[in-house]
């Protein structure tokens, strides 16, 4: 079976497809950061509020909110995705991960009827402030957008020293 479930759940990293619909693991460190610029400031209150989301978004984000952690599966049989149902789960949950309201917090697996996980896991979600707890809630809004894009992008040309700033600058948009 796939280690992503226990690295998310042992290293409490933050999962999910943050950047150009790649998913990636982000340190509880730097998560934060990372999502107050992503977020640029905004609770997903605020953001829908000020007409930077959509309905759709609002309404997925709002049960995943209510439910989580919950598997894909469930959100969408929930969320009224279903065969027949509404179209789009994916891109919605996609563009919640890239700005950093939703996260993949495990993944679970079928099992047969001796016991044994099979096939693909299934991802959970959660939000990071319901997965990272209070440690992310009291630090994600400390700084302004501005300087948390700052810091993740001097941490990145920390770890990635043969990239130019261009091309780092590049991939956070």
């Amino acid at each position: 079976m796939g280690m992503k479930g226990p690295v998310i759940r042992k290293m409490k990293c933050a999962y999910g497809k943050f950047l150009r619909n790649k998913a990636m693991y982000i340190s509880p460190k730097w998560f934060p950061d990372f999502a107050n610029f992503r977020r640029q400031g905004y609770d997903f209150d605020a953001r829908y509020d000020d007409g930077l989301a959509s309905f759709y978004d609002k309404e997925l984000f709002e049960l995943l909110d209510l439910k989580a952690p919950a598997l894909s599966k469930d959100l969408k049989k929930d969320g009224g995705y279903a065969k027949n149902g509404k179209k789009g789960f994916d891109t919605i949950i996609t563009r919640l991960q890239k700005q950093c309201y939703v996260i993949t917090s495990d993944f679970c697996y079928s099992t047969d009827k001796y016991g044994n996980k099979y096939g693909w896991g299934i991802a959970e979600y959660s939000t990071p402030e319901k997965f990272l707890g209070k440690k992310f809630k009291n630090s994600v809004y400390k700084r302004t957008p501005e300087e948390s894009y700052v810091r993740v992008l001097k941490q990145l040309k920390k770890i990635l020293p043969d990239a130019e700033q261009k091309q780092i600058e590049k991939i956070l948009r």
